[in-house]
Parts: C-alpha cells; structure tokens; sequence
C-alpha cells in the first residue's frame, strides 16, 4: 500500500472488493428494473461516474443494448471493468476512462441518464452531484443516483458524527424539489442486499489477511475488518440505509 491516505483507502477498497462485481448493495435484478423504468434501448446513452467494475453498465448493454461511458479514478476498477466489458461482448459499446468524475470532461447535454451508484463523495455530497450530473443530460433525461439514507432516527451520536454528510429520505426528497427534479422511482436495498455487500467487503479482507501473513501493513487491514464490522454489527444495519433514485427534471 502506499502512503498518501486517501490512496491507502483506495487500496483497501480493491482489496475487499476483489471478489464482487457490484460494489454497492443491491442486485443485478435491482439494477435491471431501473433500467427498465428508464425505458433504456438500443442508442440510449448512459454515462456513470464512479463506475467501479462497471457491472450496472455491463448489464444494461446486454439486455437493452446501451451504449455508454463509465468513468473511476481507480487504476485497478476500470482495468477490471475494460476486461469484463471485452469479456462479455459489449467493449464496443461501452467506454471506460480512468479519471477523476468531477473533473472529467463530456459533452453537455448530450446524454439520455447519468447515473451515480454510491459516489456522490466525488462531487462532496447529494444536491452538489445532482448539479454536476444535470449537465450530462439533455432536456429529456434522468439521472440515477443510488444514496444512503438514516432508516430512522434519533441516530446515535457517535455514529451520525461519522455520517455527517447523511441525510433522512426526506431531506433527499426536499434536496431533489429544490434542484428542479422529482423523484420518480425508487429501489431499496433490503437487509440481505447489505449483509451481501459487507459479508463480501469481509471475505475479500480475510483472503488477503490469509494470504500476506508477513505484509507490513496486515495488522492494518486486520484494524479494517474489525472496524467495519464493528460498525455494522452495532450500528448500521439498524439505522443505514441505500437506495437508487431515478430523477426526472419535469418542466410543470
């Protein structure tokens, strides 16, 4: 691992993400109904930012014949997804570049969805990456932006301090309004969708724990694991939530 903190997480992330294909937690049957609310077919073009392994973009290629762009700043996430899209026909179709999603230049306008599934960390929160987003798009788009949320509340305090960009469902709806969009679709994470998504984040440390027994940062990732069951174990399944949005910027 390296020493700049923001890539040692990065790092982390590839390591407990190396045997998933969605990094988010939710299934590709979720994925699949909001591609069919939003009416995706063959010419419809999609550009995702964050897009990780690429899995929402592979699997809208395959089954509606999209054509779209998937952008991560990971070295290792658009590798991954640049084989997968050779792997499963659609290389053609579907371009992934390896920068920085709120810096990457497109051309305005001209998209039918952009779609972030759990980043909007790239543009520093909700309302700023629907902003960002609403540029992609042309007059008749949507955006899809999957987004955690509090289940309920009172949040215990010394968990909220470390959510604090976190809203309740609500807010998400009155940030939405407030941008010129509504909500016009909504998929949940179930329970089983999360205990998925960690249970697979853990299985990908302890391979590597496993297998690095002399690594000089291994008590680190052990820190990691810990941590982060820690966390979801005493707090998060009982109070965090996730859900794709699809949002639709209706002129009344």
């Amino acid at each position: 691992m390296v020493g700049n903190p923001r890539m040692k997480l990065l790092e982390l992330k590839n390591i407990s993400e190396r045997y998933m294909e969605l990094i988010n937690p939710t299934s590709p049957e979720k994925v699949l109904t909001i591609g069919k609310i939003l009416g995706l077919k063959e010419g419809s073009l999609v550009i995702d930012f964050g897009c990780g392994f690429g899995e929402p973009l592979a699997l809208w290629a395959e089954r509606f014949g999209i054509s779209g762009i998937g952008v991560d700043i990971r070295e290792h996430a658009c590798d991954r997804a640049k084989k997968k899209m050779s792997e499963r026909g659609v290389a053609d179709r579907i371009k992934i570049v390896c920068a920085k999603g709120a810096e990457y230049q497109f051309e305005k306008q001209s998209f039918d969805v952009a779609v972030c599934m759990g980043a909007s960390f790239i543009w520093g929160g909700y309302r700023p990456t629907i902003r960002g987003m609403k540029e992609a798009i042309h007059s008749r788009g949507k955006l899809v932006i999957g987004e955690p949320y509090w289940l309920k509340e009172p949040v215990p305090p010394e968990y909220a301090r470390t959510e604090q960009a976190v809203h309740t469902e609500y807010e998400l709806l009155q940030i939405t309004r407030e941008e010129g969009l509504d909500v016009e679709y909504v998929v949940r994470a179930s329970h089983d969708d999360w205990d998925r998504y960690e249970a697979d984040n853990w299985y990908g440390l302890i391979r590597w724990i496993e297998e690095n027994p002399n690594h000089p940062e291994r008590q680190e990732v052990i820190e990691n694991l810990h941590k982060s069951q820690d966390e979801y174990f005493r707090y998060a399944r009982e109070y965090f939530g996730w859900a794709m949005h699809v949002l639709n910027p209706i002129s009344y």
